[in-house]
């Protein structure tokens, strides 16, 4: 498994979002090259960008922050918010994006789901947000009447391999992962997913690990790191196996 710190970008700057609201947003850099290069440094092996402001608009609206980090870092940096045309997927590559992340177009569009997938490949990575084991959608602003099981059951028949999981009513909370979810995600899950809510200590982390499940490739940490709870070294260390 590998670590991705998150950098989530609202208004050009670096912050986080307690349980998916816009509402009340907490800042951290006023420059996300910053907090990505304090990644890198810490010995980060990809990063996980999401577009705060493409992500409630519908269009991607940080390109340039992206392509900023993408050419500071010289890391994998895998993307989401706001894609929901094949044009926005071809521009967030075009920025230096990696992977890209599918969210509402994923449910909502499956001609662009499945053209995205014949031209990209892997390179697409359909995120599932869940609140209350259903999923949500329209930048966390919405919540559908489907089971996330269900939802991954779908996503799988149209040919998605890669998957984002988040657990949005953890998200920003620094309450600890949802562990009975992830392990009926890896239950359900054909191909690989990152899971992201909750973390909040390396025992968080290494929770996740002792799963032992082989299709969760990596954990998604945000809030955790911005807070200084671990550095992102300390946090490879575990997901890797090694004792402290």
């Amino acid at each position: 498994m590998i670590l991705l710190p998150a950098v989530d970008i609202l208004d050009g700057q670096v912050v986080r979002l307690a349980t998916g609201s816009f509402d009340q947003p907490t800042h951290y850099d006023a420059d996300p090259v910053d907090a990505a290069r304090r990644f890198k440094a810490g010995g980060a092996r990809a990063l996980h960008v999401v577009d705060l402001d493409g992500a409630r608009t519908g269009a991607p609206v940080n390109l340039e922050q992206i392509r900023r980090i993408a050419e500071a870092v010289e890391l994998p940096v895998q993307v989401g918010g706001g894609l929901r045309s094949l044009e926005s997927v071809e521009q967030a590559f075009a920025a230096g994006a990696a992977r890209v992340i599918l969210g509402t177009a994923a449910y909502r569009d499956v001609d662009l789901l499945d053209e995205a997938l014949a031209r990209f490949g892997e390179k697409v990575v359909v995120s599932v947000d869940a609140r209350n084991g259903k999923l949500a959608a329209q930048g966390w602003t919405e919540e559908l009447e489907v089971p996330v099981e269900e939802v991954i059951g779908a996503l799988a028949a149209r040919g998605v391999r890669r998957l984002v999981y988040s657990s949005i009513e953890r998200d920003g909370m620094l309450a600890g992962p949802d562990l009975d979810a992830a392990r009926r995600v890896a239950e359900v899950v054909r191909g690989s997913f990152i899971y992201s809510g909750g973390i909040s200590s390396l025992d968080d982390l290494e929770a996740l690990r002792q799963l032992r499940a082989v299709n969760l490739a990596g954990v998604i940490v945000g809030k955790a790191l911005y807070e200084g709870r671990f550095e992102v070294g300390e946090a490879q260390h575990v997901l890797d196996g090694r004792s402290s």
